[in-house]
């Protein structure tokens, strides 16, 4: 499972010309499955994304919680980061975790941040659509977990 975190000032996502959630300061994270996750894999980056110290306090740039700056977070699944580009020009998406399964691991990843958090939104799992944000930093962090043994 992969979940990559953007801090933004704002985000919003788009879709049939119409916002259907947006956010104000926080994170915009955006979330790949694979076909070894499981709720294991969700609890764990669910508890992770919560707790990430990403934001600024009166100490020092990177030192607080998305919960101790008010903050919001908005969840959009992205079957694309298991992008294989190894070979040839064209990406590979033999890694990401089959649509219909995938939808139901990422309705429960929302559910395990949201009884963590109550400040979440979500976007529209598979559709096509558009994403404004403006990133805070820049400040993008990849967070990763396998099941699988690593070698």
């Amino acid at each position: 499972m992969k979940a990559l975190v953007q801090r933004v000032k704002n985000a919003s996502i788009d879709f049939n010309d119409e916002i259907i959630a947006s956010i104000g300061q926080g994170m915009l994270v955006l979330v790949g499955l694979t076909h070894s996750d499981t709720q294991k894999e969700v609890e764990t980056i669910a508890r992770k994304l919560v707790a990430l110290r990403i934001f600024a306090d009166d100490q020092k740039p990177i030192n607080a919680s998305v919960s101790q700056i008010d903050g919001e977070i908005l969840l959009v699944s992205q079957f694309t980061l298991y992008a294989n580009t190894r070979k040839g020009n064209r990406p590979s998406f033999v890694d990401a975790m089959d649509p219909d399964k995938a939808e139901a691991l990422f309705i429960s990843f929302c559910k395990a941040v949201e009884a963590l958090y109550p400040k979440v939104k979500r976007g529209q799992f598979g559709a096509d659509c558009q994403i404004s944000l403006v990133n805070d930093g820049p400040t993008t962090i990849m967070l990763e977990i396998s099941s699988e043994p690593q070698v």
